[in-house]
């Protein structure tokens, strides 16, 4: 089974690429591209899912997957 990666935004701003239950992010950047690039570097087979940031109410609404 291939890894996966979340994309998700932090509260400065950044990007951060994250491994499922990780504490720490694998990767920063200053733009989803970036992030979503380096996931894809790092490991073309994985399944890359990235946060949907929209102001609907408390955190993000939904993941989507590239």
């Amino acid at each position: 089974m291939a890894d996966k990666y979340f994309i998700e935004r932090g509260k400065n701003g950044q990007y951060r690429v994250l491994k499922p239950n990780a504490e720490r992010a694998s990767a920063v950047a200053d733009t989803q591209a970036e992030a979503i690039a380096w996931a894809k570097a790092a490991n073309p087979e994985a399944a890359i899912h990235v946060e949907r940031v929209r102001d609907v109410g408390p955190g993000p609404d939904k993941w989507w997957h590239i």
